[in-house]
């Protein structure tokens, strides 16, 4: 059977950040114990239709996982590790917003077998937090950082940069202060206005400007450039890690291997009788609980993925990743050989001016063709 890395999707958040269109949800009541037992009534139904698997990891997401009660935490890894066979070195990362954290509850997730922690922090300039509509400042963002490395024996944490009148020396500044803390994974995004987001509001207006192409290329050299003198290097075009210290959990995303997707809105890939579905939940809380309760999940979609659906898929995750895609494991989850996916003139174009690269075993993204997946990918598949 095939390995399984499962997501866990906690919907509430304590406000709605202005450049998030994650699903979360703010409420002026979070019902615990409610989400708990729903949750815990999809896993199983999940475990029960998946069969026992190995179990590579468990990643808590959302929304504000750390607004859960810890002992919710571990009842749903008890019933994870109960229900799939959890592999030797498993993974269980949870989120984390600065605001959240309390050295006891963070105690609390460490008792319940959480072995990995991310932290939200977003930036160390208080004026940038502000504006990015964060409810911590830079120094509970250092004591957030403090207290996880000490209890957790591995810690990640996000970081928002081309914002708005940023500088390169700025960032550079602020990288190295966050590159200078205890941490063997640091996830880097390029700020970005999403449809929907209050963002996207306030910049179609004229509120605030981004940074030009050209400086958002110069900072996004500069982030590899910092992370690489402090060992940290760029396995995926946002994510940083120390050898080992890379996020195994999102590595089954990029690897197109399997993973179930349980909660509000989560997502999932994972093969049932030979063949590949992609499963989505209801993406309301309430709606979905209602669901949950009626027949024992909240999926409102459910389709086979297609080999064409699950080349593209293949590619534009597997791309994203410095060590490329793997063409006997493309071959295998797709049913198709790289050549039946790609149009070979793109492709050849793509090799020729130093976008992509390809030899028996691996095609893989440049530093600058990794900068153009989006535009590449549509001229490249067939």
């Amino acid at each position: 059977m095939d390995d399984l890395a499962l997501y866990i999707h906690w919907p509430f958040c304590l406000n709605k950040c202005p450049y998030c269109d994650f699903n979360s949800h703010v409420r002026a009541y979070m019902p615990q114990a409610e989400m708990l037992a729903a949750l815990r009534a999809e896993l199983a139904w999940e475990g029960l239709r998946l069969g026992p698997r190995r179990l590579t990891s468990i990643f808590f997401g959302g929304g504000t996982p750390s607004l859960m009660d810890p002992a919710s935490v571990a009842a749903l890894i008890a019933d994870a590790t109960r229900l799939f066979t959890p592999a030797d070195n498993i993974e269980i990362t949870l989120e984390a917003n600065p605001t959240s954290i309390e050295a006891g509850r963070f105690a609390g997730y460490r008792a319940a077998g959480v072995n990995r922690v991310s932290i939200g922090v977003q930036s160390f300039d208080d004026a940038a937090l502000a504006f990015l509509g964060r409810q911590h400042d830079a120094r509970q963002a250092i004591a957030a950082i403090e207290l996880g490395a000490k209890l957790f024996p591995r810690l990640s944490f996000d970081l928002i940069y081309a914002r708005p009148g940023q500088s390169l020396a700025a960032w550079r500044a602020e990288l190295r202060q966050a590159l200078g803390l205890a941490a063997d994974h640091l996830s880097l995004y390029q700020l970005t206005i999403e449809e929907g987001t209050k963002f996207a509001t306030l910049y179609g207006r004229g509120d605030f400007e981004l940074p030009d192409a050209e400086l958002a290329a110069a900072l996004y050299e500069a982030t590899a450039e910092e992370a690489a003198r402090f060992g940290l290097r760029a396995y995926e075009i946002s994510n940083y890690a120390k050898p080992g210290g890379e996020s195994r959990h999102n590595l089954s995303y990029w690897r197109y291997q399997d993973y179930a997707g349980i909660g509000p809105g989560a997502h999932g890939r994972v093969s049932v009788g030979g063949s590949l579905l992609a499963t989505s939940r209801h993406r309301a809380p309430e709606a979905w609980m209602a669901l949950v309760n009626a027949q024992g999940h909240g999926t409102t979609h459910e389709e086979t993925v297609p080999s064409e659906s699950r080349a593209r898929e293949a590619l534009l995750m597997g791309l994203r990743l410095r060590e490329g895609v793997s063409l006997a494991h493309f071959a295998a989850r797709t049913g198709l050989a790289l050549a039946d996916a790609v149009l070979a003139d793109m492709l050849a174009a793509c090799i020729e001016e130093g976008y992509l690269t390809l030899d028996e075993t691996t095609l893989a993204a440049t530093v600058q063709g990794s900068r153009r997946l989006d535009a590449l990918l549509p001229a490249l598949l067939r």
